[in-house]
């Protein structure tokens, strides 16, 4: 925070949609439009996110058919219309702003994927995470850390988080990623993966 990137130590791996480093260790570190907005008290203001980083988000959690996929904080709902466009997955959408869930359900409706995914009006804080495989985020970093606790102790072994911009404090990625995009307001994103195991950190 304060303009300054906190250290982190990569090794660089290979992949076909940006490059994605794998964390030997991970002190925290803040990117993207929020950073300037981290004292807001919602858990994000609605900044789309542009559909390279979507595309790397379902890529690096190894989206398959049989996941299910809680979006928290769905805004227009491309996430979990994506997953369920391109990966038959089934997806549901949490979000607090009706004009969004109403443009999301419109969307989903125009693509085709109306059966496979629905989107709920309700507060993320509040959701029950644990029929989740995958959960995606692009919420302000606090929100990030307020959700960990539930994330740890509510996901299954096997589930994934990824998250858009944003990691969750001292709790090492798997795997994180940098993608380019000229086209959205900033032209560098980042994408973070999480793998919940038998060891799980303290929430």
């Amino acid at each position: 925070m304060n303009g300054a990137l906190r250290c982190r130590q990569v090794v660089v791996l290979v992949a076909t949609l940006g490059s994605i480093i794998s964390v030997a260790a991970w002190s925290g570190a803040v990117h993207g439009p929020f950073a300037q907005v981290a004292t807001d008290p919602k858990l994000a203001p609605f900044v789309p996110t542009p559909q390279s980083v979507v595309e790397m988000m379902l890529t690096m959690a190894e989206l398959k058919k049989d996941d299910i996929v809680y979006d928290l904080g769905s805004g227009d709902g491309r996430i979990v219309i994506t997953a369920a466009k391109t990966y038959g997955a089934k997806g549901i959408g949490f979000e607090i702003d009706e004009g969004l869930i109403k443009e999301a359900r419109e969307k989903a409706r125009k693509e085709g994927v109306s059966h496979l995914v629905e989107f709920r009006k309700q507060d993320v804080m509040t959701v029950d995470l644990s029929p989740a495989t995958v959960v995606t985020l692009y919420l302000l970093p606090e929100a990030n850390l307020r959700l960990r606790p539930r994330i740890l102790s509510q996901l299954r072994v096997g589930a994934r988080v990824v998250s858009h911009d944003y990691d969750m404090g001292d709790w090492a990625p798997l795997r994180a990623a940098e993608v380019q995009d000229a086209e959205s307001s900033h032209s560098v994103h980042w994408v973070y993966l999480w793998r919940i195991d038998a060891q799980r950190p303290k929430p």
